[in-house]
């Protein structure tokens, strides 16, 4: 089978649980913490099914974000004019 088919089968597998969620909800009620859990985590699981599937329409993407290199040059001073330290205040005034 290939990833497509895969997915295919999941989403249907998920598409019969949120029937069966459903139905248990009209038998049950849905005012329960234990219904809202198993209604959420099948949302969830839907979510993740619709990331899996973007993921695999995009299979060259890449996973991980492009890392930027930060010089270990002091930054220019003109970048802290007019700013308060963190914890101390103005550079002029006195911490309270």
């Amino acid at each position: 089978m290939s990833v497509h088919d895969d997915l295919t089968t999941v989403q249907r597998c998920l598409d019969d649980l949120s029937r069966s969620v459903g139905r248990l909800e009209q038998q049950i009620g849905s005012g329960g913490l234990e219904m809202r859990r198993v209604r959420t985590d099948a949302a969830h699981l839907r979510e993740s099914v619709a990331l899996l599937r973007e993921a695999a329409a995009h299979p060259g993407a890449p996973g991980k974000p492009e890392l930027v290199t930060i010089p270990d040059t002091p930054y220019d001073d003109s970048l802290w004019i007019d700013t308060d330290d963190e914890g101390l205040g103005a550079r002029d005034r006195h911490a309270p």
